[in-house]
């Protein structure tokens, strides 16, 4: 389709996944297979850009000592009793073979061996016993650029790279015919804004599935890439979709802290190696938070301990000690990336104490989706971290993320394929071209503006420990935020950054809302 055909007619496709993660390519993968027509749109300019693609430590894979029920006792530990058992058991039963046909069989993932050619599995907090498979400190890397390799010549796949999801289509909302205003909500597909050209595009599809990640960027500090805004929880929940557990946003324990310096994870590998949370003068700390379980407790018990840690010495950060537990050259074999980005700012982590803040990292809430990633919208689908399967509860266990993202992106494209025959058309809902209403630019001084007041409100406010004072007032100038930018949003002409801008003050109004009605401390939401 030229682009000349494109703008005045729009895009139409079997199936539209939004999002090239790895739960985004996995559904992919699983329908072009069967032979269905699929187009995946990621506002990135390359397809591999993802929050896959930065995630550091590893897989939950199998051990020989290992089983179903180990494994799911260790989840439902770390979600501090929330999870939802029957996602705990199809996780347990069913990804270690997922991993194994489709990563480690068909998409070739490069993971780390020991001598005897078996796979090298780690242990990471919360974890009872070594079983997560890795790609030395660049796990997602890895398997993002295989998925990627795969798809990028099947027939059956076209990318739309830098196109920014606006809206989902639903008939309901924007059919011309009124009359659909009284059918069920279902999903159609999406309005998708052209970066390049600037134009936006009508898209389309007989199923959608949301695979746009999480929203680690509403906060001040945080591990996740520039994309990671709530786009796909906002987009939803406009479209009346149900969203469930939006108050659980884990904090990673431990990322790079520096004045000036960008947040970049330090892989809870580093602990599960041997490397201990200290103090200025070395002391290791946890103990006397987490007996038990140390350094790799939790993730929630140890940011909070650090948190904790941080109050009472009246200081930024505290260090991790990697000098004093492991040696150079074991540095050098499993973190060279870490190493690398730690020393364009000076620090080595085989000499120097690095130091370390927790910040955003995981939502482990997010759209509410059944066993096969459908959500209460008809025809949508959402899968990885922008859904919420009840896995994780009030706490992501370490390293289930990515396996999560596989096993509902199989599951989900299991239940398009049954179902696909049975979609309406959507080209019968008479869902009009995109009316560009903008008459004047963006100001993107004032976008930028907005976006650090949001990121400022979330982390003062909304972050790792709550009041009822501070959620109050968060909720108090969110809502007033909102309705300027809504009113700027309707008259200036569309970007990427101002449409990331509308979802990132709605998603951070879902997370503020939601922690102030449970008013239990539990898990990763811990009120004061």
């Amino acid at each position: 389709m030229t682009a000349y055909q494109q703008e005045h007619s729009g895009i139409q496709t079997d199936v539209l996944v939004i999002g090239s993660g790895i739960a985004g390519a996995v559904t992919a993968l699983r329908l072009a297979d069967s032979g269905i027509k699929v187009t995946i749109a990621t506002r990135a300019n390359r397809p591999e850009e993802s929050n896959t693609y930065y995630a550091q430590g590893g897989i939950v894979y199998t051990a020989q000592e290992d089983s179903r029920e180990l494994l799911a006792d260790d989840i439902i530990r770390a979600g501090a009793g929330y999870s939802n058992p029957r996602a705990v058991g199809i996780l347990a039963e069913e990804g270690p073979r997922l991993a194994r046909e489709i990563l480690m069989d068909k998409v070739k993932v490069p993971f780390d061996r020991a001598e005897n050619d078996e796979l090298s599995l780690v242990r990471e907090g919360g974890h009872s016993i070594n079983r997560i498979a890795h790609a030395t400190d660049a796990t997602g890397r890895a398997i993002e650029i295989s998925l990627m390799n795969y798809l990028g010549h099947h027939p059956n796949v076209t990318f739309l790279t830098g196109h920014t999801a606006v809206d989902l289509l639903t008939p309901a909302h924007h059919s011309t015919n009124r009359l659909n205003v009284y059918a069920p909500i279902s999903c159609a597909g999406a309005y998708l804004l052209d970066q390049e050209s600037g134009k936006v595009v009508r898209c389309l599809a007989r199923k959608t599935v949301l695979a746009t990640g999480g929203l680690g960027q509403i906060y001040l500090r945080t591990t996740n890439p520039v994309g990671s805004r709530g786009d796909g929880l906002s987009m939803a929940y406009r479209a009346g979709a149900r969203v469930v557990n939006c108050e659980f946003v884990q904090f990673h324990p431990t990322t790079f802290y520096q004045p000036n310096a960008p947040s970049f994870l330090i892989s809870e590998a580093v602990r599960g190696a041997g490397a201990r949370l200290v103090d200025a003068e070395g002391r290791p700390f946890m103990d006397k938070y987490a007996p038990q379980w140390k350094d790799l407790a939790p993730r929630d018990v140890v940011s909070r301990s650090i948190h904790q840690e941080m109050l009472s010495k009246d200081v930024t950060n505290v260090y991790l000690d990697l000098r004093s537990y492991l040696s150079r050259e074991k540095i050098g074999e499993l973190f060279p990336s870490i190493r690398e980005q730690c020393l364009l700012y000076g620090v080595d982590i085989a000499t120097d104490l690095v130091p370390v803040v927790p910040a955003a990292h995981y939502f482990c809430g997010g759209v509410w989706v059944d066993e096969w990633g459908r959500s209460s919208v008809s025809s949508l689908y959402a899968v990885g971290e922008v859904a919420c399967t009840g896995l994780h509860g009030a706490n992501r266990l370490a390293s289930t993320s990515l396996l999560e993202g596989l096993v509902w992106g199989v599951r989900a494209a299991e239940d398009v394929e049954r179902s696909i025959g049975d979609a309406a058309d959507p080209g019968t809902y008479d869902i009009p071209l995109w009316e560009d209403t903008g008459t004047i630019n963006a100001d993107p001084a004032l976008i930028s503006q907005d976006m650090s007041v949001l990121k400022h409100i979330m982390w003062n406010y909304v972050g790792l420990v709550r009041t009822t004072r501070r959620l109050g007032r968060a909720i108090r100038e969110l809502r007033h935020l909102e309705s300027e930018i809504e009113s700027f949003y309707r008259a200036v002409r569309l970007t990427d950054d101002l449409i990331g801008l509308r979802n990132a003050v709605r998603a951070g109004l879902i997370v503020a809302l939601s922690a102030w009605e449970n008013k239990n401390s539990v898990g990763c939401h811990y009120r004061v």
